[in-house]
């Protein structure tokens, strides 16, 4: 199958490794600098302290034209409206298949707007760092869980069959749900790691840390009307256990001075909050917090 990737983030890139091994891979990013670094030196990739290194196929991102079997979208969700307004001049009157790996719930409103065979959702739950621009490493091996808001969801089937050992796919038929559950997860792991500056598992270590992450849990879990509260926590505190020695995409991204996803992710439960006439104390301050870090 040939593939298109669009972003040269630690998620994009680690795509771009596992796929690569089955599938013609293309990896569009925005800087000539990346591209040229991995069409000249190659996709680096390190896992449980193995390093790798393979051939890769990269351009920029205005030459993306739609062409391929796939195209994987793994830009940050502040990124989607420019991305997808760009996407619709550049691929007019083709047939599309989209997969958008996205934090948050923030995006639908833009892919949605999208002509498209078949337009895919996904949720990472892996641990990946890019260490440069050419570089990334699995950190922590989780699964990648896929849902169809339109079209078939057994097209993703090639992509997901050869690379289960370290790269699981799980389907999903509820992308709403699907996306709730890891909007939970990220509501409450990375605007608290970030703000505090720790790695994930000092959030269940620290009996001070864990208070807070009780109440934000609570708090969400209401504002989203989740039923069954118990099945939740227990995910949100397993992927923080599995997790723990990570540093949260967000912690890294307020570190490195970037731009976080915190209006994809609090900015929603705030929204929400603000739809239902509810409270959300805690959702708010760490909003407040992030936002005036960046």
């Amino acid at each position: 199958m040939k593939i298109a990737i669009i972003g040269g983030g630690a998620i994009g890139l680690l795509f771009a490794h596992y796929l690569n091994e089955h599938h013609n891979v293309q990896v569009y990013v925005r800087n000539n600098s990346q591209a040229d670094r991995l069409r000249s030196q190659g996709l680096i990739f390190e896992r449980d302290g193995k390093r790798f290194n393979h051939p890769i196929q990269a351009s920029l991102f205005s030459e993306w034209k739609g062409e391929e079997d796939l195209t994987i979208v793994a830009v940050k969700q502040y990124s989607i409206p420019e991305v997808v307004c760009s996407m619709k001049k550049m691929s007019l009157g083709r047939h599309l298949s989209l997969l958008f790996l996205q934090n948050g719930m923030g995006h639908l409103k833009w892919i949605q707007s999208l002509e498209a065979d078949h337009l895919f959702v996904g949720s990472v739950e892996h641990g990946a760092l890019k260490v440069e621009s050419g570089t990334v490493m699995h950190t922590g091996i989780g699964a990648t869980k896929l849902a169809a808001i339109k079209g078939d969801l057994t097209f993703l089937q090639a992509i997901s069959e050869p690379v289960l050992n370290y790269f699981p796919f799980v389907f999903k038929q509820d992308y709403k749900g699907m996306l709730i559950e890891k909007l939970i997860v990220n509501s409450v792991i990375n605007p608290l790691t970030a703000v505090l500056r720790v790695r994930n598992g000092e959030l269940l270590e620290n009996q001070y840390y864990y208070r807070l992450f009780l109440k934000l849990f609570g708090e969400v879990s209401t504002i989203l009307d989740i039923a069954d509260k118990e099945a939740a926590f227990t995910h949100v505190k397993m992927v923080c256990r599995h997790t723990g020695n990570n540093r949260s995409s967000m912690l890294k991204d307020i570190e490195e001075g970037r731009h976080t996803e915190i209006d994809a992710i609090l900015g929603y439960i705030l929204e929400e909050a603000a739809r239902k006439k509810m409270g959300a104390p805690f959702s708010e301050s760490l909003y407040c917090l992030i936002k005036g870090k960046e």
